[in-house]
């Protein structure tokens, strides 16, 4: 654990101390990448969050706006009900994200409009039900 800051020292000289005595008990050895330049795109302008994309590709996150987020959602949604074992789960997946959907539509976040509307759940279970036909059971 780090010592508190003295009173009346500045902090730039007790943050300087506390890297000099890290470095004189060798902390600082064999880090990866020691040694090597930070890697960046030659063909990007700067980007002050340049790290902060780079850690969010490496850990596998994306953040989307509200509208383009519940887009891919509903994409999805429509899918899984179309997939789905039952036509009750079918009906329950379609009308919680049409809920979602009219909620989004009347009350819009900042960012790009949505660009959706609800699914009409009759003629998914329509499509749901000739799928099943077609599939043999």
């Amino acid at each position: 654990m780090t010592e508190r800051k003295p009173p009346g020292v500045s902090f730039e000289s007790f943050a300087d101390k506390q890297i000099r005595d890290a470095e004189a008990r060798g902390e600082f050895d064999r880090l990866p990448g020691a040694g090597k330049p930070l890697p960046r795109d030659v063909e990007a302008t700067y980007d002050e969050l340049w790290w902060v994309k780079r850690k969010m590709a490496r850990e596998g996150l994306s953040v989307l706006p509200p509208a383009l987020a519940l887009r891919k959602e509903a994409e999805d949604a429509l899918e899984a009900a179309l997939a789905a074992p039952s036509e009750r789960i079918a009906r329950k997946i379609l009308t919680e994200i049409n809920a979602r959907i009219r909620e989004m539509m009347f009350k819009p976040p900042p960012g790009p409009p949505l660009g959706k509307k609800p699914y009409d759940v009759e003629d998914v279970v329509r499509q749901w039900r000739e799928r099943r036909e077609a599939a043999g059971g």
